[in-house]
Order: C-alpha cells, then structure tokens, then sequence
C-alpha cells in the first residue's frame, strides 16, 4: 500500500519535500525509500554521512505514527492522498516540491485544474475586503475554483464571495494540522469550504499555526492554481512571497489589483505590477491574462457532459497522439538534459505566457519534467 509508505516519509521530522523526492528516485519507490539504510542514505543528493543517520532516525520514529495518523484520519472524515494517488492535484504534483501526502476534508474535482489563487493583506482596507470578495464571486461564476489560505482579511473575503455563486467551489490550503481551527472564527466557514470544495494542509494532525509553517502552506496555495491574484498587500506581505513563488518558480501567472497611491497596503501590488504582473481591474483581465486552458487539459478537465476522461494507458503512450502543433514544437526545443524557459522561448517563438501555460500541461501528462523552478527536460520513454 503506497499511502503508508509516502506517510511515513512525511511525517518524518527534518525531512522536505526536495529530499523525500530524491529518496524516492534514488531507491525507486516510496516503500524502498522508507526502508534506505543510513550507508544508502549517504548516496541521496543532497543527504551525505551528516544527515543520514538523523533521517534513518526519523524515518523509524516515523514509522511508529502511521498507524496512528491513518486511524485517526478514518475516525475524522480526512482523506490522505499521497503523490501516487489518481486523485492527487494534477496542478500540484507538477511543481518542484510537491508534498508528499495531504490532508484533505472534503474533495478535489476535475475542474479544479480551473483554479486561480486570490491572496493578499490580513489587515486589509474595507477596499480590499470588498474587491476580494467581489472576485471570489466572479471567478466562482466563470467556473473558476478559488484558493486561498484561510487567513483573516483578504483570504476569508475571497472564500466568502466563492461561496456566494450556488455552484461556486474554493479550496483552502491550512498552515496548520487539517484538525486544527485557526483562526478560530473560521469553523462556521470550514465546514461551507469542506462542503463546496476542500480544506487542505500537508502538516501533521494536531500542528499548531506558527510562522514557519506559512511560507510552506503558500507554495501549495499557488501549486493549485493556474495563476494567482493579489488584491492587497504591502512590500513585506507574505503575499508578495506567494506572488514570486508563484511567477519564478512554478511559471503561473500573476495578477495585482492597483489600489489608492497613498495606501501601504497598495505599495506591494503596485511593485507587481512594474515588475510585470497583470493589471486587474475587471474579470475579463484575469481570462485574457491566463489565456485559453492548455490545449488538451479541458478533457482532463471534464467541463461538460461530452468530455471524457484521459485514457488510463501511461501517460508517455496517451500524450503523444493527442499533442497539438504547437506542443510538438515546444517538445522538439527540449533537450533530455535541463532547458531553461529562456531558451524555449527563443527556439519555438511562442509568446512566454504560452510556453508556461504548454509546459504545465505536458508536465501533467507525463511528458516534461519540470528540473527546478524554470528548468525543464524531455522524460525518457521507457
């Protein structure tokens, strides 16, 4: 059973995402990789005779905990949906440093490859208030699924205004344990968001809020969305973080919505927005700022009744027939060893925003695999 091995990996103290991934290339399997021994742990990237006896401790402490994690997600309603599971993100699994399990209440949809993330300031004006919640119901109207983190002020409004649109369905990512409440005014809201979409954290049962938790739960935040909206924010908003997280390392597009000139809490969204991030003013610059859904990923979306699933033969035999010409084009600028954006950019000639958008949907069909943040490389066929 894969879950308990990938669980064990998680729950492992000391040990991310990054070096989780490499054990688990290095040994094969998650289950392989649980069971490395420290002499073997020296040989994964990044480990080496320091860390490995502190991971083959953490790895056996770890193991005592799963039983118990499982159980307690029985008995709470929490699915765990570990990196091999159908069900995981597809968006997520694509990004550098996916993790490696989730705790989700509530459920993910196909159409949630539609998401857009709308972050910004926990103290925010009455402005920002009001614009994030007017976005999270324009978005749940057009299809979109809305992310957000849960946090007072811009998060809450956005979750709020998804839920307005009968049909509206929003994810929201904790920094905290899945069976924690924080902050605590938000159970009444929790249990909407678990009905409509998804409460969602990778942290263990029983993990209290704190600082350190925030920066992690954000890259999941931005990992589920095609692109990302900032509403409010200061220059030292862990927004911004989530912004250039989202824009630099993960490819997806970033959104700012221009406030008062004398705010602080528009100086952050006014500096996206000389550096590049999309102006926002009405819900038509979101859909012509993302542009169409990658060509393909609507059947993987299942929008109406006349789509079908993707065919469940690997996906190294699935993508090839149902590539596009412009797909095609971006594969061939591709080398098996790492590729910068940059370059395929030059060789194929398709505007960036395109080559972004392409890439994350060859990325989820096992085509391209994403090296770092703006790196890629052809998957050998077996």
């Amino acid at each position: 059973m894969p879950l308990q091995h990938w669980l064990q990996l998680s729950l492992a103290e000391g040990v991310g995402p990054i070096t989780i991934r490499r054990m688990v290339d290095f040994a094969g399997s998650a289950e392989s990789a649980a069971a490395l021994s420290e002499k073997d742990l020296r040989s994964v990237e990044g480990v080496g005779p320091a860390r490995a006896q502190s991971i083959r401790r953490a790895l056996d402490a770890a193991g005592e905990r799963v039983d118990r994690t499982m159980d307690l997600a029985a008995r709470s309603g929490v699915r765990l949906l570990c990196l091999e599971d159908s069900d995981y993100p597809a968006l997520l699994r694509s990004i550098l440093d996916p993790p490696a399990v989730l705790y989700v209440r509530g459920c993910f949809e196909p159409r949630d490859l539609q998401a857009l993330a709308i972050v910004g300031s926990r103290r925010c004006t009455h402005y920002g208030r009001e614009q994030a919640e007017r976005f999270g119901a324009l978005l749940a109207a057009a299809g979109f699924t809305v992310v957000s983190g849960g946090a007072r002020g811009i998060d809450v409004a956005a979750h709020r205004g998804a839920l307005r649109h009968p049909q509206g369905r929003t994810v929201c990512v904790l920094g905290c344990g899945i069976d924690v409440v924080y902050p605590p005014e938000n159970l009444e809201l929790y249990g909407q968001i678990a009905a409509r979409g998804a409460m969602v954290s990778e942290l263990p049962f029983g993990t209290a809020p704190s600082a350190e938790n925030f920066p992690r739960r954000n890259r999941i935040i931005s990992g589920l969305s095609r692109g990302v909206l900032v509403v409010e924010a200061d220059e030292h908003s862990g927004a911004m973080i989530t912004a250039r997280l989202a824009g630099e390392e993960q490819g997806r597009t970033v959104f700012a919505m221009p406030g008062r000139i004398d705010s602080p809490m528009s100086r952050g969204t006014h500096q996206l927005i000389r550096d590049g991030a999309i102006l926002t003013a009405v819900l038509d610059d979101i859909v012509q700022g993302l542009g169409p859904v990658p060509e393909g990923a609507r059947q993987l979306m299942l929008f109406d009744e006349s789509a079908q699933p993707a065919p469940a033969a690997a996906p190294q035999e699935s993508a090839a027939p149902a590539m596009t010409e412009r797909q095609r084009r971006i594969l061939e600028a591709l080398d098996d060893e790492p590729t910068p954006v940059d370059r395929i950019i030059e060789r194929t000639g398709v505007d960036a925003s395109a080559v972004l958008g392409e890439l994350t949907f060859l990325t989820l069909k096992g085509v391209v695999k994403r090296i770092d943040g703006q790196t890629f490389a052809r998957r050998r066929r077996a």
